[in-house]
């Protein structure tokens, strides 16, 4: 590895034997630099390159997913006397917008009062128990959302602080509104701002979010995104359902319920999501780690043939890296998106990936959808006043003892390199310094 690389290393008392680096020529095939290459490295978010990959790949730039809703019933002027079914396609960006639409055309329907019940039809994907706490003990964070058939803004939660020190409490509002919820406001304390969120000790529940300890006044206005663990996808999705509906002048007093479109149900209304090039895009830059979940369910649903589950996708891409020429047996594939302490694969696999992938009809959309150095994603800080900064569009991994970058440089002379450098250590958390100096040798040497 280049001298600045190997002297950053030494400084954040780093092994070279804990990295895992390859970067390699797109033109000619040269390999530049190869250090541990076969080994099999923990590679936090850059993971999420093998599924998107894969998924342009296999589905196209044009793929997209669909949400329907149905009537099962009679409906006599505004009046559904039956069910309304809502059949979901495992769309990753069902965003409250695109919901609020697909609300608007069963409005549109002339429907308003629904005397049966909701039914959700999550059957795209196989039923599984998602364990929130499970990776690292904190269910709270948006992170740790599960997939689901029916993922409805990504299952995640804003809530807005406003202490009144009149009153002594943080008044709170949440984004989206839940009907039958109940905000708790917190009581205020006299405490330093600092660790504010772990301060207020955060209770969900099916109907209440509460908090059992006090927010520092001194913290004034504060946001703050959770995943409302204490709620089954079903009670998050019933909850926002019964406001928005209700906002569009609905009524509906039933029940909202797991279940499977009935083959007599007519459709009513349809909504089509984004475009994968674009799910990729929020999902890399920003490492939206349930997206990615998602996204590895819906290649075992479509090119499968079924259901879609973990193991499934993770057999369809090891498969489809086989068939291109890139042998695995090291891969492993938890959830393909990172977030895991077994996932696995060697720096040469993920490199000779991202070479076959520059190389490929998608690179365009595949490129984009990386952060580009200095100035957006999770790279946005990095680098911005070297001249790297601009000229590489870099994902980032971050987990303990595991510091990850994948993606591709362009040098100063115009070549374009691919660039993988993995580091599973106790000291990872300080290597970024080692991993930039990579980035800008690369574009100074390349």
């Amino acid at each position: 590895m280049p001298p600045t690389v190997v002297a950053a290393l030494k400084r954040a008392a780093i092994p070279q034997s804990a990295v895992g680096t390859y970067v390699q020529e797109i033109d000619n095939s040269r390999i530049l630099i190869a250090a541990n290459t076969l080994g099999a490295f923990n590679p936090a978010s850059t993971m999420k390159l093998v599924t998107s990959v894969a998924a342009l790949d296999l589905l196209g730039t044009t793929y997209t997913w669909k949400t329907r809703a149905f009537a099962n019933g009679l409906q006599t002027g505004d009046v559904l006397d039956g069910d309304l079914v809502f059949k979901g396609g495992g769309d990753p960006k069902l965003v409250l917008e695109n919901f609020w639409l697909l609300l608007r055309q069963v409005r549109a329907r002339g429907v308003r009062d629904i005397r049966g019940n909701v039914v959700l039809d999550r059957s795209v994907f196989d039923e599984a128990i998602h364990d929130p706490a499970g990776f690292d003990g904190d269910p709270g964070k948006p992170y740790n959302a599960g997939p689901d058939g029916l993922l409805l803004s990504y299952k995640a939660l804003g809530l807005h602080f406003l202490p009144d020190a009149a009153t002594g409490v943080a008044t709170v509002t949440s984004d989206p509104a839940l009907a039958g919820v109940t905000l708790v406001p917190p009581q205020l304390s006299n405490e330093e701002c600092g660790n504010w969120q772990a301060k207020l000790r955060l209770i969900v529940t099916a109907t209440q979010i509460a908090f059992d300890g006090r927010m520092p006044a001194a913290c004034g206005e504060k946001d703050w995104f959770i995943h409302p663990y204490g709620m089954t996808q079903t009670q998050y999705f019933g909850a926002v359902f019964r406001q928005m509906w209700r906002d569009l002048g609905g009524t509906f007093t039933g029940n909202v319920v797991d279940g499977v479109a009935p083959p007599q149900a007519r459709q009513i209304a349809e909504r089509e999501s984004v475009s994968l090039p674009e799910v990729l895009r929020d999902m890399n830059k920003f490492s939206n780690n349930v997206m990615a979940r998602q996204l590895l369910l819906t290649l075992a649903t479509e090119v499968g043939k079924q259901p879609g589950n973990t193991e499934r996708g993770a057999h369809v891409v090891k498969t489809w890296l086989a068939t291109r020429g890139i042998e695995n047996p090291e891969l492993i594939i938890e959830n393909g998106a990172g977030l895991s302490r077994i996932e696995r694969i060697a720096p040469s696999t993920l490199g000779r990936m991202l070479v076959m992938a520059y190389r490929a009809s998608t690179m365009p959309e595949f490129v984009s959808s990386l952060p580009l150095v200095g100035f957006d994603g999770t790279m946005r800080r990095r680098l911005q006043d070297r001249g790297v900064a601009g000229n590489a569009h870099i994902k980032t991994g971050t987990l303990a003892e595991v510091r990850a970058i994948a993606g591709y440089v362009q040098a100063a002379s115009g070549k374009q390199y691919a660039v993988v450098s993995l580091i599973n250590h106790a000291n990872a958390s300080r290597g970024q310094e080692a991993q930039d100096l990579l980035l800008q040798w690369i574009y100074e040497n390349g």
